[in-house]
């Protein structure tokens, strides 16, 4: 079986958001048109608390995008994002929710980030997204969202260390680049490590010749 895994399409990462990708809202046509060919479909949300310490404005005297040590890890800072109960959290209205079978939250611990969709930034929690999809009978995964630097990136990485085949659906994806090259980075580590990189028309067309 396979399964849709859309990755953070909240109003906080597109363009007027709190922390907003670059061309972000196109994924959610690509997203859309991809979910009629699957009948699994999960959606991760981040779903900060707003006294998380990944926030700078927790940090006096600290700075966006400045790196500190947070509980012995690396931990950039970010903007305050994707609060629980904001609008900034919410699925890009866009989107065709209809489908979708589970959400899963993540970033809710105030202490850690959590940028895969399966486990927090130490692996020491998981969010039951692995459990869901193996509950389903799930084995392939086909990942799409924002952003392909961070929060796709991790979660097929998670994904294929978890032993399930992925496919990044290249133009479903957006980043931050927060230095200049961590988009192309991203992509590689991904495809070395075993992900299949195709364009969503390619995606299509092989699950219409399956």
């Amino acid at each position: 079986m396979d399964a849709l895994i859309l990755v953070d399409l909240q109003y906080d990462f597109m363009p007027g958001g709190a922390l907003a990708v670059r061309d972000g809202d196109s994924v959610v046509s690509v997203a859309n048109r991809l979910m009629s060919a699957f009948d699994v479909i999960v959606a991760t949300q981040d779903w900060h608390p707003a006294d998380h310490a990944s926030f700078a404005a927790n940090h006096p005297g600290h700075e966006i995008g400045e790196m500190i040590t947070l509980d012995g890890r690396e931990q950039i800072l970010w903007p305050l994002h994707c609060v629980q109960n904001t609008r900034g959290a919410e699925l890009h209205q866009a989107l065709d929710a209809t489908p979708i079978t589970k959400v899963i939250h993540k970033g809710m611990n105030p202490r850690i980030d959590s940028y895969s969709g399966f486990f927090d930034n130490a692996r020491a929690q998981e969010t039951g997204l692995d459990r869901e999809l193996k509950s389903r009978g799930v084995k392939v995964l086909t990942v799409l969202g924002l952003a392909t630097d961070y929060c796709v990136k991790f979660t097929v990485l998670d994904a294929l260390s978890l032993g399930y085949n992925v496919r990044l659906v290249i133009d479903g994806c957006r980043g931050v680049d927060l230095r200049e090259g961590d988009v192309d980075r991203a992509i590689s580590t991904m495809q070395s490590n075993g992900a299949q990189v195709e364009t969503s028309e390619q995606i299509m067309k092989s699950i219409v010749n399956q």
